[in-house]
């Protein structure tokens, strides 16, 4: 460099260097000053206090309501579950606490891609009759076994280590074997669907529980056909809907058969109830009427009894008296024989002369008769006189 009014060069400043301890002595060796080294360890000490702090390792740290805490002795190996929410104090390299989440997680799976451990592409199963359906978006809610946390961090590791593989691992194989357990036409029924999802939650607990996981639910939407077969399930279920209502009708029809069927059974019973009544009551009657009847029997009977017996005995005087009438004729026709038998021929005369006072004679002139019939052959009966005096 050379000199503004000549052309002398210029000495840089600070040229010659110093040696050690020459100078004002008021900086340290090589030039730095006293104040800066003390500084700067105070500086460095406090960023190392701050960052143990902030890493967790400085001896307290908290636990929130949603994380769970392992409290792992370095000397002893042991480990203290920590389950309340809160500040912990531990001894910084001879012991740690260990934070893990608690809270529900949710494993989603839905699109075609992979996104992040708990988004992964939608589930794709075959029906057992080889067709192929799909769920737009399937939702998984799990979470940890909060009891279970000292094993989960073996198993796992701390904080999100235990989301990243074991339900992404099971999940998908055992919902496609659930699911396929069905046909098409049976896995669209919400029915059986729900019973797979149910037996896929359960299937899943029993793998997962022993990795410290819990399956909460699992949130199953109607699986999606290629949409010609979407439209014949459709067809199908507005067919089956149609054979429902139908059987509902029936069902109501088969009520309303067996209501008026107890109606009718019911007015029948009240009408034979009171046609029991109106025969008791008719019965009773003729009860009544029939010692009504043989009462009266009863006293026509003796009443005819005692008028029979009236009339017997009075028979009976009749025929005493009519017996001795019977007997004085007699004896007077006893006697009259007797009389005939004492006068008889006498008495023929008395009425041949009677009979004969009776006949009127009409004198004709004498014609010799062919045949002609005498008084004698008459057997000693002569005829009466005709109307007119005349012949008989």
């Amino acid at each position: 460099m050379s000199d503004e009014k000549g052309d002398r060069p210029q000495i840089p400043e600070g040229w010659p260097p110093r040696r050690v301890g020459e100078g004002t002595g008021k900086k340290g060796a090589g030039g730095v000053p006293p104040g800066v080294v003390p500084v700067a360890l105070s500086v460095f000490l406090v960023l190392l206090g701050l960052g143990v702090f902030i890493t967790g390792r400085g001896g307290i740290i908290e636990v929130k309501d949603t994380e769970v805490g392992v409290k792992v002795n370095y000397l002893t190996g042991e480990r203290t579950l920590i389950d309340q929410p809160g500040y912990q104090v531990f001894i910084p390299w001879f012991s740690q606490v260990f934070l893990l989440d608690k809270s529900p997680n949710e494993f989603v799976m839905e699109g075609n891609r992979d996104n992040s451990y708990n988004s992964v592409r939608q589930l794709t199963a075959r029906a057992n009759d080889g067709s192929t359906f799909w769920f737009d978006r399937l939702e998984i809610q799990y979470r940890l076994i909060p009891s279970m946390a000292p094993a989960v961090l073996d198993d796992s590791g701390y904080r999100d280590a235990f989301k990243r593989n074991w339900v992404r691992a099971a999940a998908r194989s055992i919902l496609r074997d659930e699911f396929g357990k069905f046909s098409a036409e049976g896995v669209a029924d919400p029915t059986n669907y729900r019973r797979a999802t149910e037996d896929a939650k359960g299937r899943l607990n029993e793998i997962l529980r022993t990795h410290g996981i819990e399956i909460i639910d699992i949130l199953t939407p109607k699986p999606k056909f290629d949409p010609i077969y979407e439209q014949a399930i459709e067809d199908r279920k507005v067919a089956n809907q149609e054979v429902e209502r139908l059987k509902t009708q029936l069902d109501q029809l088969t009520q309303e058969r067996e209501r008026l069927i107890a109606e009718v059974e019911r007015e029948k019973a009240t009408e034979y109830e009171s046609l029991l009544g109106d025969l008791e009551s008719s019965r009773i009657q003729a009860e009544k009427e029939k010692i009504r009847a043989e009462k009266a029997a009863d006293a026509y009977r003796i009443t005819e009894r005692n008028a029979g017996l009236a009339e017997e005995k009075a028979m009976a005087q009749q025929a005493t008296a009519l017996e001795a009438k019977a007997r004085k004729e007699a004896e007077g026709l006893l006697a009259r024989v007797a009389a005939l038998e004492s006068r008889g021929a006498i008495l023929v005369r008395e009425r041949l002369a009677a009979l004969f006072k009776q006949i009127r004679f009409e004198v004709v002139p004498y014609r010799r008769d062919p045949a002609p019939i005498r008084i004698e052959h008459l057997g000693g009966v002569v005829p009466a006189a005709g109307p007119e005096g005349g012949r008989p």
